[in-house]
C-alpha cells in the first residue's frame, strides 16, 4: 500500500496562492527548494494545502531525525507551556534547561567531566564554539577546510566555501581563517590512488602550518566528520587522525561540527565516534530538539570555563519549549534500538542507490555514512563533469510524483537524503521507486 497521495499537481492552486503572498512579502535571498505549503505533517509524511501527502526525504534539512511531530516531543511541549514560555536562561534557572545540559554532557565522547553550553542556531553554537577556543587558547586563528559549511553570521559565512552559493557580495570577511583543501576522494587526481591522495592532503596540511599559519597562532580546526552541504563527503580516517594528532602536539583546539551529521543521522548518536577520535569540542544542532530552534557547544570543563561571566548566552538560548523538545528526543536517539534502525535505513538506501547506479550513468558516485547519504551527478563518468542542472530536473521530476528531495554538494550536483529515521521500509522503497522513475523520465 503506497503512501504518498496526489489529489493535484505540485503546487495545486491553494499553494500556488500561498506560494505568491510569500513571494511579494519576502526576501528572495531566502532562497526556497521547494513548492509545497505544508499544512500538517506526522513521521515521515507531509500533507499540503491541497490536500496531497508527499513523502518526505528531506527531514528539516536534518533536524528531523526522530520525524514529524513525534508524540512524546510534542506532549513534553505541550506541557511546558502551561508552566513556562520563555524568562531567559541568563535571567532566572529552570530544570528543562539544566537536564538538558546534563544530557549533553552525558553524551558527548570522552570519559572526563564536561560542561555544555545552548544557543539557538548551528551557526551561533559554532561561532560560540570559536570564541570558547580563542579564550582558552589566547591564539585568534582558525582552520577550516573547502567544501566545509558552518553557518551565515559573518563569522561562519567567512568560514564557509561553497562563495557562489553563500558568500558573494556579503564581504568583508571576517580574518585569521586558513582554508585548506580537503581529501573529496571521488575527485581525487586520476593518477593517485585513494590512500596515495589521502597522504597527498595530509602533506598539504602538514605544509599549511609552515606556509599558511603558524600553529602556535591557531585556536582551532574546525571540521565536519562528514560534510554536509559539500555533498556528504566522509573525511577520510588517517586523515581526522592527523588533525587530531596536530592539535595534541600544537594545544590547538580540534572542532567536530555536528551539527548535521550528528544525532543518529550516521547510524551512532555523532559521526566522530565512527573514527574513535575524542574532539575537544562538539558543536551540535538540527535534530538536537527535533526541529526546535536550540544548538549546544559541549567540551571538557576546564575549556567550556575560560570565557568570562557574560561572554555566551543569548536571550532566547536554552528556551524552556526546546529545552523539553531536546530531552525528550535525546532519550529517543541515544536508545541502541534507535540507532539500530538508523543503521538500517542507511543500509536499505545505500542498496537501492548502488541499484540504480548501476542502471544509469548520470550517478556518478553514491557515498556518506551509514543513513547520511548522497548521490552525485555528472554529465559523463568519466570526466567527473558536475550535472547541476539535472539535478534541478530530477527534483521537479520526484516532486511531481510525490517525492521531496534536496540538492547539495560544491557544485550543487548531489542529491542528499535525509529522511527521518524512523521511516519504514516500505517508504524507503517507495521513494526509491519514485526515484527510479524520475531518473526513467531524465532518461526519456
Amino acid at each position: 500500500m503506497t503512501v504518498i497521495d496526489l489529489k493535484t499537481q505540485v503546487p495545486g492552486p491553494r499553494s500556488q496562492e500561498i506560494m505568491d503572498r510569500r513571494q511579494k512579502a519576502t526576501v528572495s535571498g531566502m532562497a526556497l527548494l521547494t513548492p509545497v505549503v505544508i499544512s500538517e505533517a506526522k513521521g515521515a509524511l507531509i500533507k499540503d494545502v491541497d490536500g496531497n501527502t508527499l513523502l518526505d526525504f528531506a527531514g528539516g534539512i536534518g533536524a528531523l531525525a526522530v520525524g514529524h511531530c513525534p508524540d512524546n516531543v510534542v506532549g513534553a511541549m505541550k506541557a511546558q507551556a502551561d508552566k513556562l514560555v520563555h524568562t531567559c536562561p541568563l535571567v532566572a534557572s529552570y530544570e528543562p534547561f539544566v537536564e538538558t545540559v546534563e544530557l549533553l554532557n552525558d553524551i558527548a565522547p570522552g570519559d572526563f567531566p564536561k560542561k555544555s553550553a545552548l544557543m539557538n542556531s548551528g551557526a551561533e553554537a559554532v561561532e560560540t564554539a570559536v570564541k570558547i577556543a580563542r579564550s582558552y587558547t589566547g591564539r585568534s586563528a582558525i582552520i577550516v577546510f573547502e567544501g566545509g559549511y558552518h553557518g551565515r553570521t559573518n563569522l561562519t559565512l567567512s568560514m564557509t566555501s561553497k562563495y557562489a552559493r553563500f558568500k558573494k557580495g556579503h564581504g568583508p570577511f571576517a580574518p585569521e581563517i586558513y582554508r585548506l583543501p580537503f581529501p573529496s576522494v571521488y575527485r581525487k587526481p586520476d593518477q593517485m590512488d585513494e590512500e596515495t591522495y589521502v597522504d597527498f592532503c595530509i602533506s598539504q596540511l602538514e605544509h599549511a602550518m609552515v606556509a599558511q599559519v603558524d600553529p602556535s597562532d591557531v585556536a582551532c580546526v574546525v571540521i565536519e566528520p562528514v560534510q554536509g552541504e559539500g555533498g556528504y563527503v566522509p573525511t577520510p580516517p588517517r586523515f581526522m587522525q592527523r588533525i587530531r594528532d596536530l592539535c595534541t602536539e600544537h594545544g590547538m583546539l580540534m572542532v567536530a561540527d555536528e551539527i548535521q551529521s550528528g544525532f543518529g543521522r550516521t547510524g551512532k548518536l555523532f559521526a566522530i565516534e565512527h573514527y574513535d577520535i575524542v574532539p575537544d569540542l562538539l558543536v551540535t544542532g538540527k535534530s538536537l530538539a527535533s526541529g526546535m530552534p536550540l544548538s549546544g557547544v559541549t567540551g571538557s570543563e576546564e575549556i567550556m570555563s575560560s570565557p568570562q561571566p557574560g561572554g555566551m548566552g543569548g536571550t532566547y538560548s536554552g528556551n524552556p519549549l526546546a529545552c523539553v523538545a531536546a530531552i525528550e528526543t535525546i532519550k529517543t536517539i541515544s536508545n541502541p534500538d534507535f540507532l539500530k534502525r538508523a543503521t538500517g535505513v542507511g543500509d536499505k538506501i545505500r542498496q537501492n542507490l548502488e541499484v540504480l547506479a548501476g542502471k544509469y550513468d548520470i550517478i556518478g558516485d553514491v557515498r556518506g555514512l551509514g543513513p547520511m547519504l548522497a548521490a552525485e551527478l555528472v554529465k559523463d563518468r568519466k570526466n567527473k563533469t558536475p550535472a547541476p542542472e539535472t539535478v534541478i530536473t530530477l527534483r521537479q521530476e520526484a516532486l511531481s510524483r510525490g517525492l521531496i528531495i534536496l540538492p547539495s554538494g560544491l557544485y550543487f550536483n548531489c542529491i542528499r537524503f535525509l529522511p527521518p529515521l524512523m521511516i519504514s521500509d516500505e517508504m524507503i522503497e517507495e521513494g526509491m521507486r519514485v526515484l527510479d522513475q524520475s531518473f526513467e523520465a531524465l532518461m526519456a
